[in-house]
């Protein structure tokens, strides 16, 4: 358990010994585009201190963020990562000011507010990335993506893997698959190397699914169960594949990859484990639909191991932590919306 975000940092970004020796074997720096983003400061710390245990200390992580709290870059700085503000989405803004980098990690992305913004989000998930991609044509590129492109599959299939076709639902969802579409094409093209990740939520106590249910069923908040099912993984995992997944980049086709935990999580069974930890009954609104958005990580599995930290661990965290009264996000992650507008 955490007694405060210090000590849930910590172990947030350390490192597998997996990771620590995949990382000695980079030909260069690593630069993380997004890096304010919810999931970039500690991949940014944990790509830093596996670099560091492997004796990697010639390199340099660059974190790039507008990094409109001062406060996030500087905890970064303090832990070796070199933080550089700069807005990506600045018309005026020359990609050509950022530093070369052998390895690029992109995790810029707009979901929030795109059913009513829908130009952003295809500038943001789909027109920059060709900008990216021209900058550093010959880096190593691994591009977050999400599990949205498919479309929502019974749950009794075991969700989508990598071969399925595609069917993003939304404009949020189809903009994503247009960042896909125009990483395949610099690939084919160029011959840029590119890793596309398909991350299902990842947990962090401070957000995600885990956190949206259990600060339901406290609250004795009616927990809807329509969307009946989801895929949820460890963020320390989800970073940790990421930063991986940079030695299995290729071109002309990408190397893509579905990220995310083993079970089909029933969030009926979620919210009871929670009422279990908070010693009152769940409030169940709605019944499950037959369908839900959801993947198969296997094929993840099989190359980089299985999730450290399992979901019945990641329950028994997330209640602690609001046991006691520790900071969440205030974001929601609306994994329940269905029809794709976020």
């Amino acid at each position: 358990m955490f007694t405060d975000e210090v000590a849930f940092e910590e172990r947030l970004s350390t490192p597998s010994s997996a990771l620590v020796r995949d990382l000695a074997r980079l030909d260069g720096d690593l630069l993380v585009l997004g890096a304010g983003g919810k999931m970039g400061p500690s991949l940014c710390r944990l790509a830093r201190r596996a670099l560091d245990a492997a004796g990697r200390t010639d390199l340099t992580v660059h974190a790039v963020s507008r990094w409109s709290d001062p406060a996030a870059a500087q905890q970064l700085e303090d832990a070796g990562v070199r933080t550089m503000p700069f807005d990506l989405m600045d018309p005026a803004a020359d990609l050509k000011e950022l530093p070369d980098a052998e390895n690029v990690v992109f995790m810029v992305g707009a979901k929030f507010g795109s059913a009513g913004a829908p130009s952003h989000a295809w500038a943001v998930n789909a027109a920059l990335p060709d900008r990216v991609a021209r900058r550093w044509p010959y880096a190593r590129i691994a591009a977050f993506s999400t599990g949205n492109v498919y479309p929502q599959v019974p749950v009794s299939s075991g969700g989508c893997t990598e071969d399925d076709p595609v069917g993003p639902v939304g404009e949020y969802a189809m903009s994503c698959l247009g960042r896909e579409r125009i990483f395949s094409h610099v690939a084919l093209t160029r011959g840029t190397r590119v890793a596309a990740i398909r991350l299902n939520y990842a947990v962090d106590l401070r957000y995600g699914v885990l956190a949206d249910i259990a600060s339901a069923v406290r609250a004795s908040e009616p927990v809807d169960v329509t969307t009946g099912h989801a895929n949820v993984v460890w963020q320390g995992y989800a970073n940790e594949v990421a930063l991986r997944s940079l030695l299995h980049t290729s071109a002309p086709e990408p190397f893509t990859l579905n990220l995310t935990g083993p079970e089909t999580a029933s969030v009926r069974r979620l919210a009871h484990w929670f009422g279990e930890e908070f010693g009152k009954e769940p409030v169940i609104a709605g019944e499950e639909a037959p369908t839900a958005l959801l993947s198969d990580a296997s094929a993840c599995h099989a190359l980089f191991g299985y999730p450290d930290v399992s979901l019945r661990t990641l329950v028994r965290w997330q209640a602690d932590w609001l046991h006691r009264g520790l900071p969440l996000s205030g974001k929601p992650t609306k994994f329940q919306v269905r029809d794709g507008r976020f």
